[in-house]
């Protein structure tokens, strides 16, 4: 079985509110600083289109993403494309409060519909590029936020 069929689960513990992690995942200026600094605009509202370059090993990576579902600071549905490549998958991101923290659940399905023989759509190089997402680049930017809204 080619396990690009089966989901990319990738979980973090945040120290922050439910509310903090929302503003964070879904804001331009605050995506810009931890996922990727090129989105011309992002707005949390189903059917939201935005398109735009990503150069990796030489290949240009178009993403296409369309809002599909919203539940205000609980779950955030994208599909996500590639005007370059075929395939279609599904992003989620889930906010779980946990007292005063969060626990974003982000599940990427569709991994198989992309072409096997592109490095990033192998199951490895998409589920290594979550983790340095959400564990790394978001969990920087998090913990950099809330120690700045402390002080």
């Amino acid at each position: 079985m080619d396990n690009r069929s089966l989901p990319i689960n990738v979980e973090q513990l945040f120290a922050a509110p439910v509310a903090t992690v929302w503003k964070i995942i879904t804001e331009p200026d605050h995506m810009k600083q931890w996922f990727f600094n090129n989105i011309p605009d992002f707005k949390p509202e189903v059917g939201f289109h935005t398109s735009f370059p990503v150069v990796s090993n030489g290949r240009t990576f178009t993403h296409k993403w369309t809002i599909t579902s919203v539940a205000k600071e609980s779950q955030i549905v994208y599909s996500w494309g590639y005007a370059e490549y075929q395939g279609q998958g599904h992003v989620s991101f889930t906010l779980i409060p946990q007292g005063n923290q969060c626990m974003l659940v982000l599940s990427n399905i569709g991994l198989d519909s992309f072409p096997a023989d592109i490095p990033e759509f192998s199951r490895a190089g998409c589920e290594g590029g979550w983790i340095y997402f959400i564990k790394g680049q978001l969990k920087n930017y998090v913990d950099k936020h809330q120690l700045n809204s402390a002080n």
